[in-house]
């Protein structure tokens, strides 16, 4: 049976709480990443993805130039450890309504963040979101 960490994406991106949305909205192009992991005080903050700043910025007549991800960013993680399996972190995605889920050790620690995408491409990698998820973008 396959794991989280057999299909998380290690190499999380995070940014300070007064990052700008504009600074964020640059760093997931050359990323080429879809969310942020939100730094805070004493860790993990919060997550903000492309999504959330397009409804909760720009739909809402926000500046990106001088709004933060502070200000928008979803502070109700769910989270899986590495050692679940790929299933149940499905099942967590449908039950909570999410497409992503951070990956904490034992010790709270984050160590990757799995996507509803990924989870296609494993699960049943012949659906059409499970070939989305493989395509190249056109860009």
């Amino acid at each position: 049976m396959q794991t989280v960490a057999d299909v998380m994406t290690a190499r999380v991106v995070t940014l300070p709480r007064d990052t700008t949305l504009a600074e964020a909205a640059r760093t997931m192009r050359e990323e080429d990443i879809g969310d942020i992991v939100v730094a805070g005080g004493d860790g993990t903050a919060g997550l903000v993805t492309d999504r959330d700043i397009v409804v909760r910025a720009v739909a809402e007549g926000r500046d990106p130039a001088s709004t933060t991800i502070g200000e928008i960013l979803t502070q109700d993680l769910v989270t899986v450890r590495p050692e679940d399996t790929v299933q149940s972190a499905a099942l967590l995605m449908r039950d909570y309504a999410v497409r992503r889920v951070l990956v904490c050790d034992e010790e709270q620690n984050l160590v990757g963040i799995v996507s509803i995408g990924d989870l296609a491409e494993e699960i049943d990698p012949e659906s059409v979101l499970g070939g989305i998820s493989r395509a190249e973008p056109n860009n």
